[in-house]
């Protein structure tokens, strides 16, 4: 999933293509006549929402082992999530106990949770982050016991970030608050964005039918 996507406006429809396409010498594949734009009409780039979470200080990340293309739907056995440091080493809950990821996470969707400037709350998080990951309750003899829970590593990164949250005077969040306020938006947003993108390997353009479809 490395090429940019792109939307142009044409017979009232929005139409999707790779910009690696010359849309000025094809044709709209609603009425076939040679594309022509006003200024209104003209391709815009559609964000993509993949980050490099190595980039992104104090974040939860949700990743999966088998590339960005997989995270369109939750699934338990290919979702993986950790949490960013401040130097953007990612923790995260492993069979193996708590990695600590310099590299892995390069396309994924993250969730900022530290304000760039809070950078007390950086600094804290970064020691906090440490020696929560070292507590017996997340060691690799407990992983079955975690997931038995549903917990794993989702389990570790919501109960840190709740941790933090009591140390800045703020209440906590139960896993469903969590998800559906930071997790859900953005995983609705991927999902939307890798249907448009097999659609455009497949038929080379794909058309907007409803206002949900974008």
């Amino acid at each position: 999933m490395e090429k940019a996507v792109i939307k142009y406006r044409h017979c009232a429809r929005d139409v999707y293509s790779f910009s690696s396409d010359d849309v000025s010498v094809r044709q709209c594949p609603v009425c076939h006549q040679t594309l022509t734009f006003g200024l209104l009409e003209a391709p815009v780039a559609i964000p993509c929402p993949f980050t490099n979470g190595h980039k992104v200080s104090c974040a939860f990340l949700i990743g999966s082992v088998h590339g960005p293309s997989h995270l369109g739907e939750w699934n338990d056995t290919e979702i993986h999530v950790g949490l960013s440091n401040s130097e953007g080493l990612v923790y995260n809950y492993t069979l193996s106990g708590v990695r600590r990821d310099a590299h892995g996470w390069e396309r994924c969707v993250c969730v900022p949770l530290a304000p760039p400037g809070r950078r007390d709350l950086w600094e804290s998080w970064d020691i906090k982050l440490e020696q929560f990951s070292i507590l017996p309750e997340w060691a690799s003899e407990r992983f079955a016991e975690e997931r038995a829970f549903g917990s794993c590593c989702y389990g570790f990164a919501l109960t840190f970030i709740n941790h933090m949250r009591w140390l800045d005077g703020k209440a906590s969040l139960s896993r469903d608050e969590f998800t559906g306020r930071h997790v859900l938006p953005r995983m609705k947003t991927v999902s939307q964005y890798i249907n448009i993108y097999h659609a455009i390997l497949q038929h080379g353009f794909y058309i907007a039918n409803t206002p949900d479809d974008t």
